[in-house]
């Protein structure tokens, strides 16, 4: 059974950044993971550092600082609509959501097979919703939260498919159109008990 990783080398995996898993370590640090299988280096320059998929679930597993003890973490979350606590709106949102939506396509690139970006890659296939809320806060839609309405982004039953509501049928189609801009695949249904109409998205393969 593969030895769990030492604290200094989860402390550099925690660091990585949350949307490309990039890495930031000494090379010792760097090439112990990479012989562990939690990362790889980069063949093109400047040969940076990544998490591998297993990288991922080992820093998920990490458990995340109360809010009281780091409150300025400064982790960038995707707005998936209805947080009790959302971020604070403004230029500096905008500023991160456009920088974690570059790190995505810049991710897309380095992991798809033949370097794509426009078709969502394999962290948006084991993300599936916080990766479709950021391509819809990246497009300028808003997130439901607080007084104001807006979409919602939630995990269904089915394989690769996230359900995305929004206030009104214009808004839907409006989603829809951005999430197919971003390579998903989106139809709108109907819940049968409540009649509310809805989008059905998931990642497009090809």
């Amino acid at each position: 059974m593969t030895r769990p990783p030492t604290a200094a080398q989860r402390r550099v995996i925690e660091a990585a950044d949350p949307v490309t898993g990039r890495l930031r370590g000494t090379p010792a640090q760097l090439a112990a993971l990479v012989k562990r299988g939690l990362a790889f280096r980069h063949p093109r320059p400047p040969h940076d550092h990544f998490l591998t998929p297993a990288g991922h679930r080992v820093r998920e597993a990490i458990p995340e600082p109360r809010a009281e003890s780091a409150p300025d973490a400064g982790v960038f979350t995707a707005r998936v609509g209805g947080e009790e606590e959302p971020p604070v709106s403004g230029p500096g949102r905008l500023r991160e959501v456009h920088s974690a939506w570059q790190g995505l396509l810049e991710l897309r690139r380095m992991t798809n097979p033949d370097g794509a970006v426009d078709r969502p890659c394999g962290w948006e296939r084991t993300h599936l919703v916080r990766a479709a809320a950021l391509a819809l806060e990246a497009g300028g839609h808003r997130p439901a939260g607080g007084d104001t309405d807006g979409y919602r982004v939630r995990a269904t039953p089915q394989p690769e498919a996230v359900a995305v509501y929004a206030p009104d049928p214009a808004a839907l189609a409006a989603c829809a159109a951005t999430l197919r801009e971003a390579g998903w695949q989106a139809g709108e249904y109907t819940e049968p008990r409540t009649r509310t109409r809805f989008l059905l998205a998931s990642p497009r393969r090809v």
